[in-house]
């Protein structure tokens, strides 16, 4: 989960979020799109309402773009579009299981899709990890990201939806990559979350550590007792540990520009301090201006997640371009998904290896059968 920021940073401080007792998680809500274009929806056997229960006949594939005030559903003004069917509705050629809902939006056609928890959670693990990893690692895989869902439904319970379908939340792609596998990782945990004083925890994970875990304040400024950190050596075999990336100072210029920094006539990046995991805190930018200093994580993010793959690197300046060599990729905190893959290998069951990375969490059913 798969680094979050500014929205996370807000989530982290709301007292009370995500209390056990008081939840009722069954259906999550989740944006499959915040701003489209276009949309187009298929299926067999859909029904289609305008948003308040009046039936909309239409001829499908139905193409649905922002209007002024509403939506144009193949030419057609509407207020609003609910779609539902038997197994699931296609969105953009993908398949989602509940109901699609379309709105207008600021920055156009709007798509929530809303269904049970657990039917999200099937869905979710082969986007985050592989189904074919060890049993125990998937079932771990399943209860942080019903955690994960079941804080933020609490959290962001006035919004018009609970979570993204990237990795600003969770990567989630409907019920294509759906198997039998999955299914069982989730049936076999099923209503089960970690908590932490009778919460339910923000359960964030990554990819890959490195071989030390990133403590939650490093990254967002904001202690949890159950994110402080904690070595492992587990993932350090796995094919992703290890990344080389060269950037034309000219192009990280730019991106830095882009992100909000100003940075004129970029000659230098040198590495600043690490903290106690060996990650980056921060960098050091030689400009035509002087000398600047960029906090590590922020300037990933300018840079891009999928290109700084992590803030544990060394940087050097080569003629033109920068050359970062580093290991780890993600934001580090909280569970590492390819240690817990190695863990599960080597016989941990999944509760051992959620209480490794979450120290001091309880697990807890907290609905289902």
């Amino acid at each position: 989960m798969k680094l979050l920021l500014a929205t996370i940073l807000l989530l982290i401080i709301i007292p009370g979020a995500g209390k056990a007792a008081m939840l009722q998680p069954e259906v999550i809500r989740v944006a499959l799109q915040k701003g489209a274009e276009s949309v187009r929806l298929d299926g067999n056997g859909v029904l289609v309402t305008d948003g308040r229960g009046e039936p909309l006949r239409l001829n499908f594939p139905l193409e649905i773009k922002r209007g002024r005030d509403g939506l144009f559903v193949n030419g057609r003004a509407v207020r609003g579009l609910i779609a539902s069917a038997p197994a699931f509705v296609l969105v953009n050629g993908k398949g989602y299981r509940g109901i699609i809902e379309c709105t207008h939006g600021d920055k156009g056609v709007v798509v929530v899709n809303e269904l049970p928890l657990e039917d999200y959670l099937v869905g979710l693990i082969n986007c985050e990890i592989s189904s074919q990893w060890p049993m125990e690692s998937i079932k771990a895989q399943a209860v942080i990201a019903r955690s994960y869902a079941v804080y933020q439904k609490e959290a962001r319970k006035n919004a018009p939806y609970h979570l993204e379908s990237t990795v600003m939340d969770q990567v989630y792609e409907g019920c294509d990559i759906e198997d039998s596998r999955a299914a069982r990782g989730v049936k076999e945990t099923a209503g089960e979350v970690l908590t932490f004083g009778g919460n339910v925890i923000q359960a964030f994970y990554h990819s890959n550590c490195g071989g030390h875990t990133e403590a939650s304040e490093n990254v967002w400024g904001y202690p949890l007792p159950y994110l402080q950190g904690v070595e492992c050596k587990y993932c350090i075999a796995a094919p992703s540990v290890k990344w080389e990336q060269t950037v034309p100072l000219k192009k990280i210029e730019s991106l830095l520009k882009s992100g909000g920094y100003q940075v004129f006539g970029l000659k230098e990046i040198k590495p600043g301090r690490r903290n106690e995991s060996g990650r980056l805190t921060d960098l050091h930018l030689f400009s035509a201006k002087g000398k600047q200093t960029v906090p590590a994580a922020k300037f990933r993010m300018a840079m891009g997640s999928t290109v700084i793959k992590s803030t544990n690197f060394e940087v050097r300046t080569v003629e033109e371009s920068v050359l970062f060599s580093g290991v780890g990729y993600g934001h580090g905190v909280g569970l590492c998904q390819w240690g817990a893959k190695q863990r599960a290998v080597d016989g941990f069951d999944y509760r051992e290896i959620l209480s490794y990375y979450y120290p001091g969490t309880r697990l807890e059913k907290i609905f289902g059968d």
